[in-house]
């Protein structure tokens, strides 16, 4: 009970909600970082797996040797960035962070759109080019929207690993929530440290929520019901 009371004493503290350093700001330093990094894991990972998905070629090769790069420890590719003066020092230690993180997204994003892509119904494909649609347009109007719950899924999944290990940013001075962790572990504090951690899981949990209330309102409400033979259930997403 001493502990719990330490805990609420921290968050009740002002100092600790106004200032660079005021949870506020570390907060939204989080945020900035990680809405990057995903939207980075979009634009490549996603954009990939569109084009594979759709064309069917290649996408194998390419969704082995991402999930490959899981492999690939997130600190110790930071820590390399970080010894590289024009990348560690860019942009208060963002720029390090974002490549790490970005290596670290792509994965679940690209695999995901590209099975997604992969798992359209053959026969909703098949009907629209008998009607005539071109391929831009059967990529538009049929495979994304029945491959957007495997597609929202990666990226669900994308956007709370990054928010989790965004943290270790703060080995690289940039200063998000983690810099209560580090701050904490260093000067042995537990409560500081766990008071960060606290807000991490917050951070999390409200973009999982926030992203499955998203989801249901872009899935047309026939394929919302599970085991639609035109769409598969979020739930099914690779992660």
């Amino acid at each position: 009970m001493h502990f719990i009371s330490q805990v609420f004493h921290w968050f009740g503290e002002s100092s600790n909600w106004t200032g660079a350093n005021g949870i506020p700001e570390l907060f939204w330093h989080q945020a900035e970082l990680s809405l990057a990094v995903v939207a980075g894991a979009i634009v490549l990972g996603g954009g990939l797996g569109v084009v594979l998905g759709h064309t069917g070629r290649g996408g194998l090769v390419a969704v082995n040797a991402a999930n490959a790069a899981r492999a690939v420890p997130t600190l110790a590719l930071l820590t390399l960035l970080a010894i590289q003066p024009s990348i560690s020092l860019k942009w208060d230690g963002f720029l390090a962070s974002f490549i790490a993180l970005v290596v670290l997204a792509i994965p679940p994003v690209l695999t995901n759109t590209y099975v997604g892509m992969r798992e359209v119904d053959a026969d909703a494909r098949d009907a629209a080019m008998a009607m005539g649609l071109t391929g831009g347009q059967v990529l538009r109007g049929v495979e994304l929207p029945l491959a957007l719950p495997f597609v929202m899924a990666g990226i669900r999944t994308a956007s709370i690993e990054v928010i989790a290990t965004s943290t270790l940013a703060a080995y690289v001075s940039y200063t998000d929530l983690g810099t209560y962790v580090i701050a904490g572990l260093n000067s042995q504090d537990n409560v500081e440290a766990f008071c960060g951690a606290l807000l991490v899981v917050v951070m999390a949990a409200l973009v999982a929520v926030g992203f499955s209330l998203l989801l249901r309102a872009l899935t047309p409400a026939p394929l919302r019901r599970p085991g639609n033979r035109f769409g598969p259930a979020p739930s099914t997403a690779l992660t």
